[in-house]
């Protein structure tokens, strides 16, 4: 009997840690933002504080709405109830720390179905009659999570005036920003995720991929998910994977060798019939200079002559490049001269850039000692560089400590070896001086 009353309550135990798992999703605060009415250009538009409160699935919306008071300052037309069965809403990105000020970003708009203009995706609906589903409301959700660690997009339907929506489809990428070195490859993380009760999830669906930089676009890639072909494809190197594409709704795009040229933002856009949701990264391009100086090796300097050293910096991007002298003395101090004069930038055919620097080495103006290691060191976004030669000074009249030792050694050596002849050449002199008085007498 004991054993059966420990099941049992191993089992509540167990029922209500699975119960508070499947509803442990955030309340997000959100911007409502529309155009208001009237039209005009550009289009005035108003924002209105929301709520969104996330459940994973319908019955735990049901059963947390009885419990859920909502705030007196957000107007109840603006609470949402969202019933979520992917879970995407309820990742860790969009729940901040107790306590925390940062929080997700958050906009919800309405959205309009429609047929989709572009022709990749127009087979998507090619009956051109528009479903009874269609006739409710729809929303469409943008998000940032902390951090940057999580971008998504949704489409949501509700019932008419219920403000009860559910998730239909759903597009999200672990990172917005992405950072990688020249020349190697680099995968645009995007997957999506459509709801198979929908009946807009079953007539399949495309995949689009675009370029944006400085205002100017251009197609990387789509494909049509419908007939299972490359719909269009302007990037050499860039592809999908598709099997995991079927197989898990990951719509990554790799680029099988990053270029300059590949820094920018990137769209992924994911259409299922009258539906499209979209999420942008960007990907930066970050290769460290490669660093040397000029002459090599630096000619011994004489005190008061002036030599002139340069530094190359070349093949990094992006360009803002920092470039800096040190002077590293025998006596272990460092000294910073400056950037020296600084060249213009120049471009390769690979985009990359470089940048020299020439700086006089003064020994009448710098206080350079008996030399040291002179050092160029380069700054940058994709990494720190630093490059040094040997400074050999001759002449120079002022001795070190270590001079000043050795030569009071050498004087006390002399010193020594003086005393012991005078000693042993005095003594022999003597002697001589006494045999002769013995012989005189």
């Amino acid at each position: 009997m004991g054993d059966i009353s420990t099941i049992y309550k191993l089992s509540l135990i167990l029922y209500t840690i699975l119960r508070a798992s499947g509803t442990n999703c955030p309340v997000l605060e959100c911007w409502f933002v529309q155009e208001k009415p009237g039209g005009g250009f550009p289009a005035a538009t108003s924002q209105e504080k929301s709520l969104l409160y996330i459940s994973s699935d319908t019955a735990d919306r049901t059963e947390a709405q009885s419990t859920r008071r909502p705030p007196a300052d957000i107007s109840p037309s603006r609470i949402y109830h969202i019933s979520d069965p992917s879970a995407t809403l309820c990742r860790s990105a969009l729940h901040p720390p107790q306590g925390s000020v940062k929080k997700p970003q958050c906009e919800i708009n309405p959205f309009l179905p429609q047929p989709a203009m572009i022709q990749w995706a127009a087979a998507l609906t090619s009956a051109a009659l528009s479903p009874v589903y269609l006739q409710a409301d729809w929303f469409s959700v943008a998000l940032q999570g902390l951090d940057g660690q999580l971008v998504l997009s949704n489409v949501m339907r509700a019932t008419s005036a219920t403000n009860e929506p559910n998730v239909i489809l759903s597009v999200f990428s672990k990172t917005a920003s992405v950072r990688s070195r020249l020349g190697v490859p680099v995968s645009l993380d995007c997957g999506f995720w459509a709801d198979p009760s929908s009946p807009l999830s079953g007539s399949g669906f495309t995949v689009e991929w675009r370029y944006q930089y400085r205002g100017e676009g251009r197609l990387v890639l789509a494909y049509d998910g419908k007939t299972d072909r490359y719909a269009e494809s302007s990037e050499k190197g860039a592809e999908l994977d598709f099997t995991a594409l079927h197989q898990t709704r990951n719509a990554s795009l790799l680029l099988e060798e990053t270029q300059v040229r590949h820094s920018g933002t990137y769209i992924c856009t994911i259409y299922l019939p009258y539906l499209l949701a979209q999420v942008t990264l960007d990907l930066e391009i970050q290769e460290p200079p490669s660093i040397s100086i000029s002459p090599s090796p630096l000619p011994v300097i004489i005190p008061g002559q002036s030599v002139s050293v340069q530094c190359d910096a070349s093949g990094f991007a992006p360009l803002s490049l920092q470039l800096r002298w040190e002077f590293v003395g025998v006596d272990g101090k460092v000294q910073v001269l400056g950037e020296g004069r600084m060249s213009g930038h120049r471009q390769a055919s690979d985009g990359t850039f470089s940048q020299n620097s020439w700086l006089d080495l003064d020994t009448s103006r710098l206080n350079l000692g008996r030399g040291g290691e002179l050092a160029c060191v380069a700054v940058h976004s994709g990494g720190t560089r630093r490059v040094s030669a040997t400074v050999n000074i001759v002449g120079v009249s002022a001795p070190s400590i270590e001079d000043s030792m050795a030569m009071v050694a050498v004087a006390l050596g002399l010193y020594g070896l003086i005393k012991v002849f005078s000693w042993t050449f005095g003594s022999f002199g003597s002697g001589n001086g006494d045999s002769e008085d013995k012989k005189q007498n």
